[in-house]
């Protein structure tokens, strides 16, 4: 027990305690500073690229600043996290080295840890992998009307994680954003209205089709719907023969989330356009056959004989 206090221990201990410090502690003085440049470099290299993709942002007229900023904040928000922890990561692996500790049981325990968690929460990295990439690629914004595996409603929150939806009833639908198979965003940069527009037979094709045309110019040139229409209504032709109507198919291009606005105010007048014109809107007819032997017009005729 008095060998641990004799003076060759303590000679012995003040030796190794100085080679170390002469040794090792300049390549932990080194590390630190290595991780701090390293730290500060990614924090400029990442606000510079936030304000370049801010600055592209603000010049695209057809993109929404202030729901780009907010993407743009959240996917570097994310990468500077991310690059954050895999330095803070190699600089303790490092410096553990430093003071001789074998960091290969910890490095086998973290990986074998790290699969654990990895299969038990799978489901939940699958969710935000798939929102990171779902902002990063802007494939939907909060705003936009959607359809989400067959749900279609307004976006009404983008989360890394979920997804939630609000359909014309009212009722919120959350999706998690890796189980998300199908989605068709209809009001990323333009719109449109489709009309399928159906009139008589015995009417003039081109006439109709001139009437349509006409309308959709009074419509452009509206100062209150004329705003949201980008491009003069194209007039495609005659798409069907139908079961009582010739079908013509035409259709608007408009801001987003304005055509179906514009798409009611342009049949309404529409409407009136062909009432001017007496062009008829024909509506399914029914016949029916009562058979030779109880003919109704027969049966009036002979009644009426007697």
């Amino acid at each position: 027990m008095n060998e641990l206090f004799t003076s060759a221990f303590w000679s012995k201990l003040l030796d190794s305690t100085l080679n170390w410090t002469i040794n090792e502690l300049p390549g932990i003085f080194i590390l630190i500073i290595a991780l701090t440049i390293m730290l500060r470099v990614v924090k400029f290299s990442i606000s510079r690229l936030k304000k370049i993709l801010l600055k592209r942002a603000e010049n695209d007229k057809t993109v929404d600043v202030a729901e780009a900023e907010k993407r743009i904040l959240t996917l570097t928000g994310i990468i500077l996290g991310a690059v954050r922890i895999v330095l803070m990561t190699v600089f303790i692996i490092m410096l553990l080295s430093k003071f001789s500790i074998d960091v290969g049981p910890l490095i086998a325990s973290a990986g074998i840890l790290g699969l654990a968690i990895g299969f038990g929460a799978q489901e939940l990295v699958r969710d935000y992998i798939s929102g990171f990439f779902m902002l990063l690629e802007d494939q939907i914004r909060t705003g936009d009307v959607a359809i989400i595996n067959g749900t279609g409603g307004l976006v009404e929150k983008i989360e890394l994680r979920t997804i939630s939806l609000r359909d014309f009833n009212g009722t919120v639908h959350i999706f998690q954003n890796g189980k998300i198979s199908t989605l068709a965003n209809m009001t990323k940069e333009w719109s449109a209205m489709v009309f399928d527009i159906g009139v008589a037979y015995k009417e003039d094709v081109d006439q109709v089709m001139q009437i349509m045309k006409e309308v959709g110019e009074d419509l452009q040139n509206d100062p209150e719907h004329g705003k949201n229409i980008l491009e003069p209504i194209e007039i495609f032709g005659l798409d069907k023969f139908g079961d009582s109507a010739l079908v013509i198919k035409a259709r608007l291009k408009t801001r987003p989330i304005t055509q179906w606005s514009t798409g009611r105010e342009y049949r309404r007048r529409l409407k009136i356009a062909f009432d001017k014109q007496n062009i008829e809107i024909p509506f399914p007819h029914t016949t029916v056959y009562w058979g030779e032997e109880i003919n109704p017009l027969k049966l009036s005729m002979d009644q009426k004989e007697k």
